[in-house]
Parts: structure tokens; C-alpha cells; sequence
């Protein structure tokens, strides 16, 4: 079963604030959804990609003739099959499909297989023979600064400066600090497979799981040197993305494979070729001075922001800007001085990842803030509540908040939320669970507030669009909408905006795919905005095609019409009938494009309205810390959170909860470890992330709705600032509950075992031992 199948499988039919269940929620359950990696075809090959085993290297030669002498290998590709443009790149082609004289990451691809079996095609590729000259790699990412390039277009992607204010402003209180964030992998379930089929015109089918069907499609078109129309994508059941699938992974090699053969070609790749084959977090080096009143008012924070965006450029420049941007976190701030540099190096490419360089500087913000209190001397969410920026205030970019801005309202409903008893006394309710591990003697509890910021859609004058249709034929309502379903409930979104607005309660999705124009990126926060906006756009174009047809047949004015609570109804009451009978032997379609209002560029100095509207979370965290093994057990995460109106209330708790488990991860476990460019722990044996057990209770104390001007229905998005500011909250009740200045994440037990200072006596709140 489909996406699409299952949206039409259910009986109710919620509408907006609603909490309407996902249609594809029990067939995935059931094990009868289609995922893509259950993608099958008659005489189907299977692909397979050698990779480089070294971070850099020079390609000396490629001999792939014993895999050639392999019975069942269809095809052997390299660098010279690549009919098209041999880079691709989301956005500056800059990677090559595969690599021509020079290997730049571990797993870079070098050649492609195709053969009848997935054990023959993995044999193949290890056949092949590549002479390589091993080189040195550049792993640092501040050296990378100045190093000599490892990639034509230099190691700088993009340095940025915001400059606001006064530079000379001081304050009488000032703190800093250095604080580095590791490298977070998105972790899917689902990895990265497709099914590219030929057609026997030249052109190709590809079904993939993907967050941008349109964006693939150019890349992939490049490369293959055809027309864009001529290669035709579907969305194919996705297992999850949180920004690993935003840029293009098998996709080009899929289709090479197929059109060499001329048969169908499927990829599914295992655990250890998802964590080389796809983007990551950004690791980050960040320093920051924050410069404060005696009484706690901010004056100037100065910062400096460094990015490893690995080999290849893919979003860094994008993750460096929103960084920066928002470097001095949801406060006020009238004087700035923030630099940053996203670079290339020779460790694995990073891109897009929930939360979208908001992560990084939300987690350096947010100690800083607490370190600026304990200076100070007066409480944490008071620091934050004196500072908290407000609707008609300016940002450090000179972007004033013309939307809704409830920083304060946030901080407040959360601060004044119980804290949890204190903790059982059962063994296995203690950090270490089952091991049966800790002493009660030593444990530790702690509570740590943050907070954070996000920015809505695309930015920085980027044209953002949506395209939808809305169909309705017989009193049957179909929409279309290119827009990736990869978990954050469009599909239940659209059906909710259709029955809401056109009153009919059968509403069918057409397949995804790009038979119809962009959506684009499934990304951002911004679907809920852009692809929701398009869908509510085409219903309501549809609605008022309606409404003119029953005013002409009725002799009645436009104005006198309207479709309200499923119902049409004359002002003059000589028409009531249900929208379902109005509709009824009618066939209306209506194409809309959906935008935002239009954004600007940076200038020299990082000045300009860069940004379409900003979402607002807070986090309280209480962890209980065995300060004698270094062990952690998040007790609980309070959140609450700015989301504009509830389009889904179940949907709300599931992103939010969902959200946190990626900033627990990133606290406490989560880092692919990188040594001189080589990945030490490609598995999940090795990669810890969360699981049941390791997840806290999650009180959602509040969903603060104030309805959002020019979004639909005043809704903003849900899914990115639930992973912002809960990985700083869980470290902060770290800090409390062990006096450590633990500036790194993800937080380790030998850096507290093998540093506490403390192993009897509970340390003060606010202390800060640096």
C-alpha cells in the first residue's frame, strides 16, 4: 500500500484543528506499506557502487575487467559512462557523479555495477581495481581557512559577516567561551534505495525516496545529458529523512545503470554505505564573547563561527548563514559582531540536518547565557526573560519582527511548570537502567533551561514557491502536490485544508510526482506554509469557480454566495445545500502557485530582511547524573513552543516528541566519529541514537498559538525547533547536577567521570567552574 492508497483508506474525515490520524499510519504497522527499498520489476538488475576507501587520494587507473568476467554483470560504469555533466550538487554543482583523477572523501564513488543478483553485483564491485596514490588528508576544518585547496573552488564556501551596531560597545560584565558540536547523523530507518526504470524512447523513470522530486530531477537531467521532462521521478515510500535526503545520493547512478542496460535497475544500500552516502551536521567550532549590564541587560556579543562542511559544498553556505543569523539566539541584542566560515575539508560532505545551523550556535547561545547569569548573579530564565526579543523588534541582520514573537510568553508558561518528583528509589529507574550499574550514593539531579529560534522557509531572496492542483469531479475532491511526504503529515495536512475549505469529505491524493510543477524541498519548516498555502490557494480558486457557476445559474450577485461548514448557503436563504450536492455533476480543476513574501539578500556587512517569519521553543530539562560512571538518564523534557494555530494536534505532539529524541541523541550519544577523514563507527552497533528506553517523559506544557500573519490558516512549523533547544537544556542540567563546564556535545561519561569535580557534594546551581 501507497501513501496515496492509504489516505483514502479511513472513514472519518477530520478538518483543520482536528486531530486526524495518518493514512498511512496502520499499513505501516501492518508491514503492507511500500517503502523503497520493496520496489520490484521484471528483469530487474541490481546495482552497486565501489567507493574510495581513503578521505584523499589520486586516482592513478581503474581496471574493471575482472569484474567484467563475472557472469551475471550487466555493466561496469566509470567517470567516462557519464554522458552529461559529471557534477551535480544542490546548489553549485561541484561533486563529481563519479570521480574522475581524485578521490576527496572515504566513500566517494568511483564506479558503478549492475548484475542480475545483489551478491554477484557486490562482488563485482570489489573486482575492481583502483591504483590509487594515497595523499594526506585535510581533516581540520579551521586549518582549512587558509590550507592549500582540496577542490578547484577553493576549501572557503562561503564566509560571512554580520556587522550591527556599534563594534566598540562594551559591557560591565562580560563572559566567553569555545564550544564544539560533533558530527550528527539523521539516521533514518530507511535507506537510501530506488527503482529506475527505462523507457524505450530514452527517457526514464526513477522511483526514489527523496525530500525534493524537482531539485533531483535537474541534477539528475544534467547529468544524463536529456531534458529535464525526460527524466520523470515518483516518490517512492520514504523511511525517514530529517534532511539526509535533500541532496541527491543513488539517484544519478540508478539511472546510468538502467539506461546502460536498458532494463530496470534497484539500489538499496546497507548501514554502512547510508553513513558514507549521505550528508550529515555540520560539525562546528564556535567562540563567543557576550558583553552585558551589571543588572543583565545584553550589550554586544561577538562571534566566531567555523563549519566543516566535509568535501563538497551541498547547503553549508545556507547552514553558515542561518548560524550566523541567528548567533545571538531569540534575545535582543543592539550591538553584533559575528564571523563565520563554512569550509571544505576531507571529511565526510554535510548538509541539511533538522534545525539547519540553528543547532549549533542554539547550543553555544544557551550556555553562554547561563554562564552570563552565574556572572551576574541572578537566576538563568530571568537572564532570558529581561532579553527576550518581542514582536517590532530588530535582529542583529537589522530584520525588524513583524510577525508574532512570543519569546517571553514561551519562557514563562514553561518556567512555571512542576518539576518531576525526585527520583524512585529502583535501581532500575537510575542512569545505567538494567545494568544495575549505579549507586544511589552517587547520583546527581539537575535542571537546565534553554531556548531558541527558528526562521520559516527559505531565505536570503531564494525564490521559494508551491505548486498545487485541486480537482473535484462529481463531488469527489482530488489534489496533486509535489510536495514529499517524509513523515511531517502533509498527507494528512492536504485532506484536512480540502475538507475544510470545499466542505466534501471524500479526498483522494494523486501520486507524487513531478507531472506536476515544483513543490520544492521538503525542508525548512516551510511545507506546512508553502505546499499547505498551494493546496488552500487551489481549493479556494476552486470554491469561488463554484460559487459563480450557482450565482449565474441562480441570478444571484457573486457576494451573496458562500461555502461555510459544508454548506452553501445565499445571504437570502434561497439556497442551502450541502457543498456535496452543489458539486454534484461538476467537474472543476484549478492550478495555483503558491509564494511567500519575497526576501533579501546579505549585504557586505549581513544586513537585510533575510527571512520570511521565526518560530520560538523553550526546553527544561531535569537528567539524574551518576557522577562516579559518567552516566545520564534524561528524567524529563517540559517544552513549550510558539506554533502560531494547531493545524493537528496529534501531529504536533508526534513532530515535537520526535524532535526532542534527535536533541536528546545529539546531547548525550549521537556522533559519527571522524579521525584523519575516516568514519571509526559506521553502524548502528556503533552510532548510538535513542531508543524507548532511552527517551525521557515529554510534558508539552503549552502550544502557544498566536495566529502568524500571511501563513495559512496563521500556522507555523512544528517540526525543526523541538531539536534546537532541547540538546543545550539536557547539557545544562548536566553542567548543574556535576559543576562541569562541559562545552562539547555529545556529552560523554569519561568527560564526566574522569573530570568531576565533585563526587559527594551536590554542586550549586549556576556554578561555573571555567
Amino acid at each position: 500500500m501507497t501513501i496515496t492508497d492509504a489516505a483514502v483508506a479511513g472513514v472519518h474525515a477530520p478538518r483543520i484543528g482536528e486531530s486526524a490520524p495518518r493514512p498511512d499510519g496502520v499499513p505501516k504497522v501492518r508491514g503492507t506499506f511500500a517503502f523503497s527499498s520493496d520496489l520490484w520489476a521484471d528483469d530487474m538488475l541490481w546495482g552497486q557502487t565501489l567507493r574510495s576507501p581513503h578521505p584523499h587520494a589520486r586516482i592513478r587507473g581503474i581496471d574493471i575487467s575482472g569484474a567484467l568476467a563475472i557472469a551475471g554483470v550487466a555493466a561496469v560504469l566509470t567517470h567516462e559512462d557519464v554522458p552529461g555533466r559529471n557534477l551535480f550538487g544542490l546548489e553549485h554543482p561541484d561533486q563529481p557523479v563519479l570521480a574522475v583523477d581524485v578521490v576527496r572523501y572515504q566513500g566517494e564513488p568511483v564506479a558503478l555495477v549492475a548484475a542480475d543478483h545483489p551478491d554477484v553485483a557486490r562482488r563485482a564491485a570489489d573486482a575492481i581495481v583502483v591504483d590509487y596514490e594515497v595523499l594526506a588528508p585535510l581533516a581540520d576544518a579551521d586549518a582549512a581557512i587558509t590550507a592549500d585547496p582540496v577542490h578547484p573552488d577553493g576549501n572557503v564556501v562561503r564566509h560571512l559577516v554580520i556587522d550591527h551596531g556599534d563594534r566598540r560597545a562594551v559591557g560591565e560584565v562580560v563572559v566567553e567561551g569555545t564550544y564544539e558540536v560533533g558530527m550528527q547523523d539523521q539516521a533514518f530507518m530507511g535507506t537510501e534505495s530506488g527503482l529506475a526504470i527505462p523507457a524505450g524512447d530514452g527517457t526514464i523513470d526513477l522511483h526514489v525516496s527523496t525530500q525534493w522530486l524537482h531539485s533531483d530531477q535537474r541534477q539528475i537531467a544534467a547529468a544524463l545529458g536529456l531534458p529535464e521532462p525526460s527524466v520523470r521521478l515518483s516518490l517512492a515510500g520514504v523511511g525517514g529523512a530529517f534532511g539526509g535526503r535533500e541532496d541527491v545520493s543513488l539517484h544519478i547512478h540508478l539511472c546510468l545503470l538502467a539506461l546502460q542496460t536498458g532494463r530496470p535497475v534497484k539500489m538499496v544500500y546497507d548501514r554502512g554505505e547510508s553513513f558514507l552516502g549521505h550528508v550529515h551536521r555540520h560539525p562546528a567550532r564556535i567562540h563567543f564573547r557576550h558583553h552585558a549590564t551589571a543588572s543583565g541587560d545584553l550589550v554586544k556579543v561577538e562571534a566566531r563561527i567555523v563549519l566543516d562542511g566535509g568535501a563538497y559544498a551541498s547547503t553549508t553556505a545556507a547552514v553558515l548563514a542561518n548560524a550566523c543569523c541567528f548567533a545571538t539566539g531569540p534575545y535582543r541584542v543592539p550591538n553584533a559582531y559575528v564571523e563565520g566560515w563554512g569550509v571544505r575539508t576531507n571529511n565526510p560532505p554535510c548538509g541539511a540536518m533538522r534545525g539547519f545551523g540553528n543547532v549549533q550556535t542554539c547550543f553555544a547561545v544557551e550556555a553562554q547565557m547561563d554562564r552570563l547569569a552565574a556572572a551576574v548573579g541572578i537566576d538563568p530564565v530571568e537572564l532570558r526573560l529581561r532579553n527576550a526579543l518581542a514582536t517590532g523588534d530588530t535582529l542583529i541582520t537589522g530584520q525588524r519582527i513583524d510577525g508574532t514573537a512570543p519569546v517571553r510568553e514561551v519562557i514563562e508558561r514553561l518556567a512555571a511548570h512542576p518539576l518531576p518528583p525526585p527520583a524512585p528509589d529502583d535501581v532500575l529507574a537510575r542512569p545505567g537502567g538494567a545494568g544495575r550499574t549505579s549507586d544511589a550514593s552517587e547520583l546527581r539531579r539537575g535542571v537546565g533551561f534553554a531556548v531558541s529560534i527558528k526562521n520559516l522557509m527559505f531565505s536570503e531572496g531564494f525564490d521559494d514557491y508551491a505548486e498545487a492542483r485541486c480537482t473535484v469531479d462529481d463531488a469527489i475532491a482530488v489534489v496533486q502536490s509535489a510536495c514529499a511526504e517524509v513523515g511531517q503529515g502533509f498527507v494528512t495536512l492536504a485532506q484536512q485544508i480540502t475538507r475544510e475549505v470545499l466542505g466534501l469529505s471524500e479526498v483522494h491524493l494523486a501520486p507524487i510526482d513531478t507531472s506536476i510543477g515544483s513543490a520544492g524541498s521538503t525542508s525548512a519548516s516551510r511545507q506546512t506554509w508553502m505546499s499547505g498555502g498551494a493546496v488552500l490557494r487551489a481549493c479556494e480558486a476552486v470554491r469561488d469557480t463554484l460559487l459563480r457557476a450557482i450565482a449565474a445559474e441562480r441570478s444571484l450577485p457573486l457576494d451573496a454566495l458562500e461555502l461555510v461548514d459544508g454548506r452553501v448557503r445565499s445571504l437570502d436563504g434561497s439556497v442551502d445545500l450541502p457543498a456535496a450536492a452543489a458539486f454534484a455533476g461538476r467537474v472543476i480543476s484549478e492550478h495555483v502557485t503558491h509564494r511567500h513574501a519575497p526576501t533579501t539578500t546579505l549585504d557586505a556587512k549581513g544586513q537585510g530582511r533575510a527571512h520570511v517569519s521565526f518560530a520560538f521553543a523553550a526546553h527544561r530539562a531535569v537528567v539524574d547524573v551518576d557522577v562516579e560512571l559518567g552516566l545520564v538518564k534524561v528524567v524529563e523534557i517540559a517544552t513549550t513552543q510558539d506554533v502560531g494555530r494547531v493545524l493537528n494536534p496529534l501531529q504536533a505532539r508526534g513532530q515535537i516528541e520526535g524532535g526532542i529524541a534527535q536533541g536528546v541523541g545529539l546531547a548525550v550519544m549521537e556522533e559519527i566519529v571522524v579521525r584523519d577523514g575516516l568514519v571509526r563507527n559506521a553502524s548502528f552497533t556503533d552510532y548510538l541514537i535513542p531508543t524507548a528506553l532511552d527517551m525521557p517523559e515529554v510534558a508539552i506544557v503549552a502550544l502557544i498559538e498566536h495566529p502568524e500573519p500571511g501563513a495559512p490558516f496563521g500556522a507555523k512549523g512544528i517540526g525543526e525547533p523541538p531539536a534546537i533547544s532541547s540538546t543545550p537544556a539536557v547539557v545544562a542540567a548536566i553542567r548543574e547536577a556535576t559543576g562541569l563546564a562541559l562545552s562539547r556535545v555529545p556529552v560523554r561519561p569519561d568527560d564526566i567521570a574522569l573530570a568531576s569535580p565533585d563526587r559527594h557534594g551536590s554542586p550549586a546551581p549556576g556554578t561555573d567552574p571555567s
